[in-house]
């Protein structure tokens, strides 16, 4: 009798032992499950879509590339199509942020779209390397784009006609020039460009050219002038004593605290110490409220 219980207790000991064993393995296989879950959909994970000004691709890339290494569960990609044209994609819901290399009118903010004002950015006046003029009145520009002055000797340059060079029509660097210099639709311009790049490196090779650039992209291709007697600097600007300076825009259809957490997290990076240093890197200014 003594040895049939005994052998009945050690069933019922392997009997207990096996459901501690299968209920061991379920806990494990919970948890693994749940640490493949956690980091196959991490809170982080997402990404930024931006398109608008060709005159923020710099920025953009720099400010791009450095995110992500930061954060590689988002991805940011960006289209530049031009600051009207990234405006009316983030109207449309197409892209999370519109690049705008100017202020934002009162007609587009009509729609929801808030203004934020990540850099600050100077245009230059640029001239082919030859030119012998190195300083412009606000005045003799604006009649230069209006084709009243139309030879560089009436400004004590060289005979040489003067071949006037912008944007296209829908560029925030155009709208911001022609506002500034209250010349808009009056321009006549000889040649037409659909990017920053393009307008460099037209003046650069032609006798006699004058055109604007954002003034993070002047090299030693092209003479920079200086207008009303102030050369185009960051101090000059801030100080608010260069005329032609412009926002560089980072648009949102809504308040930054009401995006995805992705956008959140590129705007707190924008504000950050690193991303304050790319914007320096692209040779833009960083707006007095945000330094």
């Amino acid at each position: 009798m003594d040895g049939v219980k005994s052998n009945k207790r050690k069933e019922v000991i392997k009997m207990k032992l096996k459901k501690v064993a299968a209920v061991l393995a379920a806990c494990v296989m919970t948890f693994s499950l749940a640490a493949c879950g956690s980091n196959g959909d991490s809170a982080d994970s997402g990404k930024v879509t931006l398109a608008g000004s060709t005159s923020m691709e710099k920025l953009c890339e720099a400010m791009s590339e450095s995110f992500m290494k930061e954060n590689p569960d988002i991805t940011v990609t960006a289209e530049y199509t031009g600051s009207g044209a990234g405006i009316e994609s983030l109207s449309k819901g197409s892209v999370d942020i519109g690049n705008a290399s100017r202020a934002l009118s009162d007609e587009e903010k009509k729609d929801g779209i808030v203004e934020n004002v990540v850099a600050l950015d100077g245009i230059a006046v640029i001239t082919d390397k030859d030119n012998t003029v190195d300083n412009l009145s606000s005045e003799q520009l604006a009649a230069i784009y209006q084709g009243e002055i139309k030879n560089w000797k009436e400004l004590g340059g060289k005979d040489e006609s003067i071949v006037v060079i912008g944007r296209e029509a829908g560029s925030g660097t155009r709208d911001a020039f022609e506002e500034i210099l209250d010349v808009a639709d009056s321009c006549k311009y000889a040649q037409e460009l659909d990017s920053t790049g393009g307008v460099l490196a037209k003046v650069a090779s032609t006798p006699g050219a004058i055109g604007y650039v954002s003034l993070d992209v002047v090299d030693d291709t092209v003479n920079s002038l200086k207008l009303d007697g102030v050369d185009a600097t960051e101090e000059q600007i801030l100080a608010g004593k260069y005329l032609l300076q412009r926002p560089f825009v980072m648009a949102t259809k809504g308040e930054v605290s009401e995006q995805s957490d992705a956008v959140q997290k590129w705007f707190e990076y924008i504000n950050s110490d690193a991303g304050k240093e790319v914007i320096k890197s692209a040779g833009l200014i960083i707006p007095e409220q945000e330094k």
